[in-house]
């Protein structure tokens, strides 16, 4: 029993192998990481020897084979760690889905099975730019047929692993008159000629987590680099978010879990008015208060990942539900831990402080908590 549920032995062995690496070579340097910036480029190696850049991959194409749920519990364990290196792996693996889902024989080949032995660097998503962020159909990038490759122009934000990426998978109109019906999804690798990597964003928490804007200014991409059919992109888009707000659903529960464990930890060792705070109501309340919210997020996290290995017509709503609840939940446990501290929870002497900045964005990105309110609205009221 895990969590106290019963998972399958692969799920156990997935679950205990990422909570090593994560316990031996994720959390020793989350502290240098968040003060430096540093991105975990030494890491990439590591976790695709482990079969972390590619848990959902079928083994054919090279990755771990394992589901949906495996993938949840690998996230969790590592952003329990660092939610930077967390979200670093969540990318990874999105971009690898993607390949192998959409991706021909020869890009397989050529790239993914390259991209999961460690040998590419990371992956990126890019669907975002800098007027579209929730409304992704709104995106501006085109790319412009000329013989055999296409000539792409405009820019990506919030691109996550942009600086340090081998391969990114990126969304550009190919035909603009059909709006969300005209795009399409390119591989475009490092290197390529008018790829251009804009400045890094000076982010309020996950600095170890690499942000970018990316430019294309007159990039030629080679037309066998498309993915999937002409202009059926934005289908391959919506098809990842559900898996993509799982990961951000894990990766919330991971965090919000080290900051429940980082209040506990402390209330047992303070002591005020001649015991410890651990022994105060106070703190009992706001402790129970989190531990609450942690197990909710988890349940609510592990259910929406079973439900996309089932297939269930409900894949939507409960990932939405997830990942709504577990990072409103992972940003009232920090807070709540934090001012457990005191005074202390506001400097950075303790990991606290980390773990209140990396909590926030998890309301945000792979859709803000108010998109997820809408799906949840919309199919409860259709249902």
């Amino acid at each position: 029993m895990l969590f106290g549920l019963p998972f399958t032995p692969e799920q156990q062995l997935i679950q205990k192998t990422s909570a090593a690496f994560a316990k031996d070579r994720v959390a020793p340097g989350a502290a240098d990481r968040d003060h430096s910036g540093r991105f975990p480029i030494q890491l990439l190696g590591e976790m695709a020897a482990l079969g972390l850049m590619g848990i959902k991959i079928p083994v054919d194409d090279g990755g771990a084979g394992a589901d949906c749920v495996s993938y949840a519990l690998a996230v969790y364990e590592v952003s329990r760690a660092c939610a930077s290196v967390g979200v670093t792996m969540a990318v990874c693996n999105l971009a690898g889905d993607i390949l192998s889902r959409y991706g021909n024989e020869e890009q397989k080949k050529r790239l993914l099975w390259p991209y999961l032995e460690g040998k590419l660097g990371a992956g990126t998503f890019c669907l975002s730019e800098p007027h579209s962020g929730s409304d992704a159909a709104a995106l501006t990038t085109t790319a412009v047929r000329d013989s055999d490759t296409w000539v792409l122009n405009g820019s990506k934000q919030w691109i996550t692993n942009g600086g340090y990426a081998g391969l990114h998978l990126v969304f550009v109109k190919t035909a603009p008159e059909k709006k969300s019906h005209g795009i399409s999804c390119f591989v475009i690798e490092r290197g390529t000629p008018g790829l251009v990597v804009g400045k890094e964003e000076k982010k309020m928490g996950l600095k170890g987590s690499n942000t970018v804007q990316l430019h294309f200014e007159d990039c030629r991409v080679p037309a066998k680099n498309l993915i999937g059919e002409l202009d059926r992109g934005y289908a391959i888009a919506l098809a990842q978010l559900d898996g993509g707000r799982i990961g951000i659903a894990a990766q919330a529960c991971g965090i919000a879990d080290a900051a429940l464990a980082e209040g506990a930890k402390y209330a047992n060792t303070r002591r005020a008015f001649g015991k410890t705070i651990a022994e105060q109501q106070a703190t009992q309340f706001a402790v129970a208060d989190a531990a609450v919210d942690v197990d909710m997020a988890k349940l609510l996290t592990l259910r929406a990942a079973a439900a996309k290995d089932a297939g269930s017509a409900r894949t939507a709503r409960e990932s939405s539900m997830a990942k709504l609840m577990a990072s409103e939940a992972a940003c009232r446990v920090a807070d709540r831990m934090l001012q457990v501290h005191g005074g202390n929870g506001y400097v950075d002497d303790y990991p606290i402080e980390r773990l209140y900045r990396d909590a926030r964005v998890t309301r945000i990105y792979e859709g803000t908590s108010e998109v997820q309110r809408v799906v949840i609205a919309r199919d409860v009221l259709q249902a």
